[in-house]
């Protein structure tokens, strides 16, 4: 049985604030209230008034949800020059909060079921599968469990349908009855379209009906892990979206609600501030695998590791750069929500979030592509954290 310290009490609320860095549901509301939010406008009660209110959404027959992939509030704000179409309506709108880790495979499962990740148990881009001790991938979903098996909640597209409400999914083909989607958006009849015009033109034509069209784009988030969100590509990625978001909002049936969300955002890796697990002893030492991401890890330590140990030594190597935190201390504090006790052993032994734009990979489990991204995201800082609630009439 693991031995572990009695650790001397930390505030991790403090220690957060003090790095700048923002805990989920800072402000109130988070990215889960997004479709409670969307229900309550059509009428079923999914306990999203207040979430509905809060957003200023109108009573509608007809609701389109657009998720875009890594579009950050604080990336909007910041290339707004690029969004035509949505810059003016940035005035108006206070953002949301993502989860953490503020990743996609997380946030998803957030949005989708409308409970934290401590319900879900997506607790990462990489997750320990309890029942074989293996690092599995939450977004490829290989070397998982079913996704109903693992994601057990009912998700709000399915809540959705049971109250009478037809609920259209539009994507990529690869992604209909993708493990992630299973878990996170289970339920909606799915409309593939590959490039983001073909996506518009579906969701338009799925809404010639009341309901709810659900329509998701990726090329912003690919853009920015491959070429940085300042990039030019990065831009030109807002402006095709901006354009064609201007082109649903002027195609859709007359009364339709647009709602504009993302997943997370993103910050630029800063190779001055990497280590390597593999070849850096001291954090290497007594762990036995680490899942998450460069951005935010779950330790999961050798069965005789001190985990008290272990956390004062990263805390040590990596100072100013990162939040490291028992387990123990993330559930009380709530950084994934309120915790099931079958995601208990999900979570690390010992949790880090990244500060700044620093990251730890570890190059016996990532792959080389993953090592060379330039965006990244997952940890707390208010670029990871913050994404837009654009509500459209």
């Amino acid at each position: 049985m693991r031995q572990t310290a009695a650790p001397r009490e930390r505030d991790l609320g403090a220690q957060a604030d003090a790095a700048g860095l923002l805990l989920p549901g800072t402000g109130g509301q988070c990215l889960g209230t997004v479709l409670p939010a969307v229900a309550d406008a059509l009428g079923v009660d999914l306990g999203g008034a207040d979430a509905r209110r809060r957003i200023g959404m109108p009573d509608a027959a007809r609701v389109c949800v657009v998720l875009v992939d890594g579009l950050g509030w604080s990336n909007l704000v910041e290339r707004a020059g690029h969004a035509r179409f949505l810059r003016p309506r940035l005035a108006d709108a206070t953002p949301l909060t993502s989860t953490f880790p503020s990743t996609t495979a997380t946030a998803m499962g957030t949005f989708g079921v409308a409970v934290p990740p401590g319900g879900t148990g997506m607790l990462g881009y990489t997750v320990r599968d309890p029942g074989t001790g293996r690092l599995g991938n939450l977004v490829s979903w290989t070397d998982m469990p079913p996704a109903e098996q693992w994601q057990r909640r009912p998700t709000a597209f399915e809540r959705l349908i049971g109250a009478g409400v037809a609920v259209t999914s539009v994507g990529p083909a690869r992604f209909a009855g993708s493990g992630l989607t299973q878990a996170a958006l289970r339920g909606a009849t799915y409309r593939a379209a590959e490039t983001l015009a073909a996506r518009v033109d579906a969701t338009v034509s799925a809404l010639r009906a009341p309901g709810v069209a659900y329509l998701y784009w990726g090329d912003v988030d690919k853009a920015g892990h491959h070429h940085g969100w300042g990039s030019w590509q990065w831009g030109d990625a807002l402006a095709e979206l901006d354009f064609e978001l201007g082109r649903l909002a002027r195609s859709v049936p007359a009364g339709t609600v647009i709602v504009v969300t993302a997943d997370h955002g993103m910050v630029d890796v800063d190779l001055s501030a990497r280590w390597d697990v593999a070849t850096t002893p001291a954090l290497a030492d007594g762990v036995a695998l680490v899942a998450g991401e460069p951005r935010a890890m779950h330790l999961h330590l050798e069965p005789h590791a001190d985990a008290e140990q272990v956390r004062a030594r990263w805390a040590d190597v990596l100072g100013e750069h990162a939040l490291v935190t028992s387990r123990d201390e993330a559930v009380a504090h709530g950084l994934f929500g309120e915790v099931e006790a079958w995601v208990q052993p999900v979570i690390g032994d010992v949790v880090v979030a990244m500060s700044g734009r620093a990251t730890v990979v570890d190059s016996r489990t990532q792959s080389p592509a993953s090592l060379d991204l330039v965006g990244v995201h997952g940890s707390l800082t208010p670029h990871e954290m913050l994404v837009p609630c654009l509500v459209i009439v």
